[in-house]
């Protein structure tokens, strides 16, 4: 044999071992998921709907899901892609530092932001020293 068929046979070896070890992982992955998909967990679907489970039926790959008081989903199993873990530790916050982000006093605008169909008065630029010349 030559070098490059030697080459050649690492490389797909190489190839097929990655493969075998992702779908190993995907595998993994997919049993801890339904693992943790249990009535009471909250959940996102594939389509970005969050809600919590209500019950599954095993036989027809069948859940539903309560994504606001009185509205109730029936998905596919399958359509459950993962579990909102709300049990991550918050960060901790240092009470002398102001927020990055305030609020009017009403609440429904960001300060310095201007209200729907507000003029913004223009600020005049004055030129650099490096322009005039």
């Amino acid at each position: 044999m030559d070098l490059m068929s030697v080459v050649m046979l690492a490389v797909m070896a190489l190839l097929i071992f990655f493969m075998f070890r992702n779908g190993q992982k995907r595998k993994r992955d997919l049993a801890t998921l339904q693992e943790q998909v249990v009535p009471g967990a909250e959940v996102m679907t594939n389509g970005g709907i969050f809600g919590t489970i209500i019950s599954i039926d095993d036989e027809e790959n069948k859940v539903l899901l309560e994504t606001s008081p009185g509205t109730i989903l029936t998905v596919h199993r399958q359509i459950v892609s993962r579990v909102v873990n709300n049990d991550e530790p918050a960060a901790a916050e240092d009470d002398s530092e102001e927020p990055s982000v305030q609020l009017n006093e009403d609440n429904a605008h960001f300060v310095g932001e201007p209200e729907f169909g507000e003029r913004i008065e223009k600020t005049e630029v004055k030129p650099s020293n490096s322009d005039e010349k």
